[in-house]
Parts: structure tokens; sequence; C-alpha cells
């Protein structure tokens, strides 16, 4: 679905309003409790946060790459964990089903999917594999009607919540690269299924991961995402380049809120009679940041309507998640530096946004990972035009 544009700005203005009202004020309770109140929770499900990127048909929003970027926008202002409560919904749980799956699968998943009644989670990373998806060690041997699953997956965002997660596991052991990889949708509850322990992390309390482990996971065949073996990488990296595109759009909304923490901050603090707002060095500081934060939300928006316009955008997305990961971290620790010693204590959150916007460099690819996909495309890209 595309909105008309009046209905887009009624829709961001009422997630505007959600974040100032209800996420930011709640703030503090969730980094002390490690938890999100349930009754915020039912509020992104009214508001239809889960199934914002949904088909329509099976009662999500439908919403294009540039609308779900420019609503990340907003819901990105908050402390991250609230968005991680849904994101994996929008994004990387529900996406390879959408995407790939099969009409018996998208008809069996995505109406619960999109409205939250269902958490999708996407199993991937291993002790041993990170962003290197095509070294994928986890089996999946064909016995008859079903497959068996052996191995662990680690850091799986919202698996304590999940209902159903989308795993990466190797069906031909002879292929040792990407292609001997498949697809499963597997749901909580399959004997063999097991959850290890919820991590507590340097930041984003509230947002839970732990690993998921598979012994002898007996699933249907029909479990199999699109019903083809070996199409598993292909759908993993359809999910990540959407996935982000939607990370860059998370930091820049991070960056913009902590830009106007700033600021308000800085207007207010005095110093030496006058201001910090007055002080040029802190001045240079405002102007780095805002540069940053606009060039983020630039390339964001640029890539965000190539993918729409049906292009290929491995490429711009890995540069916009670099970049916008890159900057939301540059522009957190600024804040804190201009807190001086405020900035250290939790009541005045610099510090604990400076946590949470560490994570962002480093999932749905580190930013090194970024710079190989880069320097790799621009090098192919090269040879092409010179006819090697």
């Amino acid at each position: 679905m595309t909105m008309d544009s009046e209905t887009l700005a009624q829709f961001t203005t009422a997630v505007r309003r959600f974040v100032e009202e209800r996420l930011i004020p709640a703030e503090a309770e969730v980094a002390e409790t490690d938890e999100i109140p349930a009754g915020i929770v039912a509020e992104m499900r009214d508001l239809g946060l889960f199934g914002l990127t949904a088909p329509e048909e099976f009662g999500g929003l439908g919403l294009t790459m540039e609308e779900e970027v420019l609503t990340i926008f907003e819901l990105g202002r908050a402390a991250p964990a609230f968005r991680s409560m849904f994101a994996t919904n929008v994004g990387i749980g529900m996406q390879g089903i959408a995407i790939d799956g099969t009409p018996e699968q998208k008809a069996k998943y995505l109406p619960r999917l999109a409205t939250g009644e269902l958490i999708g989670s996407f199993a991937l990373t291993e002790p041993d594999v990170g962003s290197d998806a095509g070294s994928v060690r986890t089996s999946a041997r064909r016995e008859g009607d079903h497959y068996v699953l052996n191995g662990v997956k680690r850091f799986i965002t919202n698996a304590p919540h999940a209902g159903l997660f989308t795993v990466m596991a190797r069906t031909d052991p002879n292929q040792k690269g990407a292609s001997g990889v498949s697809a499963f949708a597997v749901e909580r509850g399959t004997p063999g299924l097991s959850l290890g322990k919820t991590e507590k992390k340097m930041g984003q309390q509230g947002a839970h991961v732990c690993d998921v482990v598979f012994e002898d996971c007996r699933v249907p065949a029909s479990a199999l995402i699109g019903g083809l073996e070996g199409q598993g990488f292909k759908t993993a990296m359809k999910v990540l380049d959407k996935g982000r595109l939607h990370i860059a759009a998370a930091c820049v909304g991070l960056s913009e809120r902590i830009l106007d923490d700033m600021l308000a901050y800085a207007v207010e603090r005095r110093q030496f009679g006058k201001p910090l707002a007055e002080f040029q060095l802190i001045q240079a500081m405002f102007a780095d940041s805002k540069a940053e934060a606009y060039a983020a939300r630039c390339m964001v928006v640029d890539a965000a309507r190539k993918r729409d316009a049906g292009q290929d955008v491995s490429l711009e997305a890995s540069c916009a998640k670099m970049f916008a990961s890159e900057a939301v971290g540059r522009i957190a620790d600024r804040n804190v530096q201009v807190h001086g010693g405020n900035g250290y204590i939790r009541e005045y959150r610099a510090e604990q946004l400076f946590r949470d916007a560490r994570l962002f460099r480093i999932y749905e690819g580190t930013t090194q990972i970024q710079q190989i996909i880069i320097a790799k495309a621009l090098t192919a890209g090269a040879k092409a035009r010179a006819g090697g």
C-alpha cells in the first residue's frame, strides 16, 4: 500500500504523540525493570505497529519501504527497546515468510504476526557464525516427511517471547557455502526446541535475547520456507537488506532525539555566567551532530525510494546502515560530553542512550561487514566496467 500524503502525515503524527506521551516517559522504568509494561505493548498492537509491513490482505498496513522508514524515524526517538519489541515482526522475523513463503505459510502465520498475537524471531547467528551467513552449521536432515534440526543459535532478538522462529539451517552437508542453507518456520513448543538464559546486556534493557537450541528437533517438511531447499541464504539476504534500512532509520530517529536532548540541556545549563549553548566549542558539537543526522536521514530516504522502485539496494542499505549507526554513536557520545558530570548519571538519560546506541554498530551486520559489502560491490562494478 502507498498512503496518500495526508494519511501518512496523520499516522506519523499519531506515532510521534505515542512516543512523546507514552514511550519516552516510561524509559526509566523499562531501564530499571528490564521489562516493557504490558499496557504499552497492548497500545503498540492497537496502533498497528506489529503489522506495519505485513501485506494488507493478511491484516497489516502494508507500508512501502519509504513509509516504513518515515515511521521508524518517529519511533526511533524513544529508547530502542520499545522498537525492538515489534521490530522483528515488522522485519526479520516476518519478512522471510512474507517474501519467500508458500501461500499456505503466509496464510497460517502472517495474520497473527500482523496483530502481534504471534511474535516472530530470526534465528541466523550462531556461536561461531555471525555475519558470515553462508557458514551456518545448524543442520536440517531430511527424514521422510520431516526435517530433523540440530544446532545452537546465539543472541536471538525476542527469542524469549517468540512463538515463531525463522531458522537458517544447512540441508546439504556437502555444500559448505551459502547454497546448502535453507530456511524453516519453526513454532515454539516444537519438541527438541529449547531456549537458553536471557542475556544481561550493556544497554537496551527491555529488549531480550537468548540462545535457541535445537536437539533432534523434528519439523514437518511443510515448514521449509518456500518449499525449496538451498534458498535460505537468498531469503536471509533479502530480509537483511530491508532490515538494514530499518535499523538505519532507527539510528536517525535516536540521533535526532539525542540532539534535541543535548540542545535543551545546553540552553538551560549555565557555566561562567552564561548558557552552555553560547560556547563555540559546544556549538561545534551541535553542528556536527545535526549535519550527521541530516545526512543519515537523506541516505535512508534515498535508499528506501530506490528499493520501492524495484532497484537492488544492497550497496545503499549497507552504506546507510554503516553511516547512520556510526553517526548515532558519535552523537550519543557528544551528548554525554555536553552534559558533563550529569552525563554520567542515570537520571539524565544521556548515559543510558549512549549505551543503547552502541549496539547499532553490531547487529544486522557490523560496521566492518558493511565495509566489506560496500567494497566488494564497488570492486565488482569497476571490473564490470573494465570488461573483466
